[in-house]
């Protein structure tokens, strides 16, 4: 079995995938987790599954380098960007300014789902990644994730609050939480259909559009028709086809 491991800004993914690809177990670990909090899920994981090697996906450097540390100690492990390359031509002006994680999703995708493609990712950020019909990383757009922006909001303003992430009823919100769920669902689901509209428009083609990331449940009645493809474990499936290469 082999232990993938997804390390964003904000959470660290842990998933046990079969040879077949199923993904058998998955645990997520808040990124600036204490070292023995770590230790803890790769020991429980270790423990619970055969696992004989770990491949890491990494945008955090630090802690990447913690969880290696710990991994070896326990079996062979493998970073990508560094021991597998992702083998995606990658059209960005500097190839090294785009995170791993996007670039093994893109791969992901493209194995799966075909191209041309443009890939939504919902996370700490909120990233659109293209590829086009030859299959190459062309690039895509950055914009602050939903919880990035509602904490924005809460920490410069006087007068908002922070509030409890949930989808909310109507448009028009008739308190000022209400108002800022609103703002935020109504307001980021309007964004990404606008951009895949933009996108697609660029590209002259009807590309496939996959969401994926941590929000996307919450986000995905926001952003319908324009997205028929979810797939939350697309960088999971990506370290797995990256591993047999």
């Amino acid at each position: 079995m082999l232990l993938a491991v997804d390390i964003g800004n904000t959470t660290i993914g842990f998933a046990v995938i079969r040879k077949t690809g199923k993904i058998e177990s998955s645990v997520v670990l808040d990124t600036n987790a204490k070292t023995v909090e770590i230790m803890g899920v790769v020991n429980k994981v270790l423990k619970a599954y055969p696992v004989n090697r770990a491949v890491v996906c990494s945008v955090v450097p630090r802690a990447a380098r913690i969880l290696e540390n710990i991994l070896r100690k326990r079996l062979p492990v493998a970073v990508i960007g560094r021991d597998i390359i992702v083998p995606v031509k990658n059209r960005y002006k500097n190839p090294r300014q785009v995170g791993q994680d996007r670039l093994v999703g893109a791969f992901a995708a493209m194995q799966i789902y075909g191209k041309p493609l443009i890939i939504v990712d919902l996370g700490t950020a909120i990233t659109f990644d293209v590829i086009s019909t030859k299959g190459e990383y062309l690039g895509g757009a950055i914009v602050p994730g939903l919880r990035l922006s509602a904490e924005s909001l809460f920490l410069k303003t006087a007068l908002l609050p922070h509030i409890e992430f949930s989808a909310p009823r109507h448009i028009i919100g008739k308190t000022t939480q209400e108002s800022m769920l609103s703002g935020l669902f109504y307001g980021y689901g309007s964004l990404c259909r606008g951009f895949i509209d933009l996108i697609s428009r660029q590209l002259k083609a009807k590309p496939k559009v996959v969401m994926t990331g941590g929000h996307t449940q919450l986000m995905k009645k926001f952003v319908s028709p324009k997205i028929r493809i979810i797939d939350e474990d697309l960088v999971f499936k990506g370290i797995y086809f990256l591993s047999y290469l």
